[in-house]
Parts: C-alpha cells; structure tokens; sequence
C-alpha cells in the first residue's frame, strides 16, 4: 500500500460505520448533506501528495515497503527531515487556512513517536512493545486517518473516573476474551470521527493508583461493532460557499464516543489496566514535542489566515491611514512573527532522544502552546474592531443576484473595490467572527491544549529557572563585596 489519493481516502468512509447527528443514524458520511464538504475538504488534503510538484515533499519511501507514504509518518533523525516535515503540514494547514485543527498529520505524527517508543510499552509487556510498533507501520502503510479520544465525559469533575454516578460513564474495561480485551463507557472529544478510518484511545488526565480498569491505551477501526459516535450539530447547513465560506469546507466535527461492549483485539492494545504506566505515558515519551511542532505549524497557517482577512477589510473599507487600525495591525503580525519564531527555535534547538529521533525543542513550543489561547480570541476581537458595523448589514449571495442587485450594487460597495467583492470578505469574516464555526474555533484554541491556567502553572513548576537566579544572586553578591 502506498500513500492515498482522495478517491481511495473517500472509499474508506464507506464502511458501516455508526454515526449519529441530529437524531439520525448517518448512512454514508460521504454524503449526508452536513458531513459531505468536511469529507471532500480531507480527500483534496490527500490528493495534494499526488500533486506533481508536491509529491516529494508531501511523501517519503515507506522503510518497509518502498511505497511513497505521508511525510508526517517519518521519523525526523536531522533538522533538516524536521523542516522537511514542517514543509509538508504547512502545505495541508494552508489548505484549510488552519481552520482544521485536527488533520491527519496531528495522529500521524503521535502514532510515529509512541512507536518509536517501543521501549516504554514493553514495560507493560513485550507483545504490547511489538503491538505499537506493528500498528505504526499499518496505518502509515496505508495512509489512515486517524481521530482520538482522550477525556471521559463531562458529568461531575470534582469526582474520579470510578467515582461517577454509575460506573460506565467512563470508559473502562470490563473483560477479557482469547480475543482481546471487552470495553464499555464513553469518552469525548473526537474531532474529525466521522471522517476517520481509525479510533486511538489514550491519556490526557491522569488516573487515581487503583483505577486501572480505567488505563487503557488502544486503537480500533471506526466501523467496530458497538462503536458509535454522536455528533454535536453540524455548521455546515448547506449554505453556498459564497454566504458561508468556512462553514461550507472546514467542518472537521467532533463526537462523543459511545463503547457498547467493544472487543478490542490483542494485536490493538497498548496498556493493559496499568494506572501507573498510563499515567507515565505522556510525561515519559516526549509526544508533546512532536504534536506541539504540528499544532504550531497550523497556528502559523491560520495567523496568516486571520492577518490576510484583517488586511482586506482595511483596503476594502479605506481604514489604513488611522493610527489605532495600523496599531491593530501590528499586533496581529506580531502574533503570527512570535509563532513562527517559535517553530523556527524549536527546529534550531531540537536534540536526538531514545533511537536518536530529532526531538523539537519543548521550551518554545510551550510559548506558543500557551500564549495561542489569548492571543486567538484577541484576533478576532481586532478582526470585530475593525469590521465593525459592516458585519451586521452583509446581505447574501441571493441578495446580491436579486431585484435589488443595482441598489445592492451601488451601497455596498468598498473603497474602490466592487459591491461583490465587498460582500464576499465580509462574509467569509462573519463566518470567522459571529458564526458558529467561528465561535467554534475560538472555544477550540483555548481549550484544545488543556487547562490554560493549569499549563502556565506547570511552566513555573518545570523550567529550570537557575539561570535566571544566578544573575541576581550576582549582583547581590557584588553588592555585599563593595
């Protein structure tokens, strides 16, 4: 098998799968008029590796099969195989203006590291050691796409997994066969699930030492029996492209994950009911230096994103010469320069670990970790301030073909740019600014890397702040010798 194409990507979706939205069980996502554009958006991601000038920056050769495979499956040994890889994931972010958080690259690159942490998985035992290691070389063998879940739902925080309200509320596992292990219960978030040939479980929050029902790290097709997800309402209702320009392709979904006894074969476990392994997983491989290169990388697509609408509606309605647009306008290019400073430092300062995978530099992929969500909400915030009213007066494409087009024509049009050429900006920045899509993307970037508040803490707590001391206790030194 070798890297897909967006016909062969689209083909996998036809498997069976159990999706539910709007209280309908969906019989071919392919189809079904909220889901289909989100599909078609990920089938033209897949068909850009089969792009003839792209092709060798979007694929490598497969160690094991010689076939071109996804860059993002490759394990980066140089900086330059790094650059290589931000190359390729820049070019899927762009294609969704980073609007799509969750591209197959994101689990790619996971399922790529955990495997090169073989080591760490054999401590629960050799058979899971060679379990993860297969599995990489399956879904990057045949191009998969993946989704994940890693939190149990949202019912009573203040309480433990096995302290719930009824004891499969959260995903546990509850037997085993010859043929695998049995799970019940449910997690959330999956983004992108119904787009997704493959399901991977694994830890986010830490468990209690004596729940390791609850410790389980797995992956299974999306088509499982007793698999079924269900869909939050879906942004894209149809609309035209021109009225919804977001909505109508970047609906990338997210699901709660329903295990109704689910057999998970032996071959597709990774831990095995150990809580204290579980709980070491993310701390322990250094996954996060890999997903933060990732996530950052889309940052910088969709800065650039938000900056380029930012700088049309300053042409279009005449505003570049007052002082506080200008200065509103540095501040979202200061954004975008300070997130790609932080890929590019990453890169720079990237060191070999176990197996001698190039690993990015954690520090400053933790800056744009944690700084993206304020800043986010504050570009929208500037891309608000400068709209202004006009985002409340957009008339729709039907408007603009119907009776009162010339009237239309002639009221809304910009500065020096056509009524229609006005109108279409402002609704793809209404769809960034007041739609649900929009409002989507701002609770996804500042929740989506965990706790804000819990993440800045965890700075304070883990950076090696001696050098920073030692040039005061310098100075005070200095002072007690004069």
């Amino acid at each position: 098998m070798a890297a897909r194409s967006g016909k062969e990507y689209l083909q996998g979706l036809r498997d069976g799968r159990e999706v539910w939205l709007g209280g309908e069980r969906v019989a071919d996502v392919t189809t079904h008029p909220a889901l289909r554009r989100g599909a078609q958006t990920l089938a033209r991601l897949y068909d850009l590796q089969y792009d003839p000038e792209l092709h060798e920056l979007m694929t490598y050769p497969s160690p094991k099969t010689g076939e071109p495979v996804g860059r993002s499956f490759q394990p980066p040994y140089t900086r330059e195989d790094l650059v290589a890889r931000r190359r390729m994931m820049k070019v899927w972010a762009d294609a969704t203006c980073g609007m799509m958080g969750r591209t197959p690259d994101f689990l790619n690159v996971t399922m790529m590291i955990f495997a090169m942490r073989r080591d760490f998985f054999a401590q629960g035992g050799e058979r899971y050691g060679d379990n993860i290691v297969r599995y990489y070389e399956y879904v990057r063998d045949h191009d998969l796409c993946l989704t994940h879940t890693l939190i149990n739902p949202q019912i009573d925080r203040s309480k433990p997994a096995s302290q719930q309200a009824e004891p499969d509320l959260a995903l546990r596992k509850v037997g085993e066969t010859a043929e695998g292990i049995l799970v019940r219960g449910a997690r959330m978030l999956a983004t992108l699930a119904p787009y997704s040939d493959e399901l991977a479980v694994y830890p986010y929050t830490p468990l209690q030492p004596d729940e390791d029902d609850y410790a389980l790290v797995f992956a299974i097709p999306v088509a499982t029996p007793g698999l079924r997800f269900i869909c939050r309402d879906s942004f894209d209702r149809g609309d035209s492209p021109f009225d919804h320009p977001l909505a109508s392709r970047f609906e990338e979904m997210d699901c709660m994950v329903v295990f109704d006894d689910v057999l998970v074969p032996w071959e597709r476990v990774f831990v095995n009911a150990n809580a204290k392994l579980y709980n070491a997983l993310m701390p322990s491989i250094g996954t996060m230096a890999h997903t933060g290169h990732q996530i950052a990388v889309k940052n910088i697509a969709k800065c650039e994103f938000v900056v380029g609408v930012a700088q049309r509606i300053v042409e279009t309605i005449g505003i570049g010469g007052f002082l506080h647009v200008q200065e509103k306008m540095g501040e979202l290019i200061t954004y975008l320069e300070t997130i790609k400073a932080c890929v590019y430092a990453a890169e720079a300062q990237a060191q070999p670990g176990p197996g001698g995978v190039l690993y990015p530099a954690m520090d400053p992929l933790h800056c744009s970790r944690n700084l993206f969500p304020k800043w986010y909400p504050r570009m929208i915030e500037i891309l608000q301030l400068l709209g202004a009213g006009g985002f409340m007066l957009t008339p729709s494409a039907a408007a603009v073909k119907g009776p009162l087009k010339d009237i239309i024509a002639r009221y809304y049009q910009g500065a020096g740019r056509p009524a229609r050429e006005r109108i279409q900006l402002f609704r793809l920045a209404w769809d960034l600014v007041g739609e649900a899509i929009g409002s989507r993307q701002v609770l996804y970037e500042r929740f989506f890397g965990g706790d804000p508040v819990r993440n800045l803490a965890a700075r304070y707590r883990m950076y090696d702040l001696s050098a920073c001391v030692a040039h005061v206790d310098r100075l005070l030194a200095m002072a007690e010798a004069d």
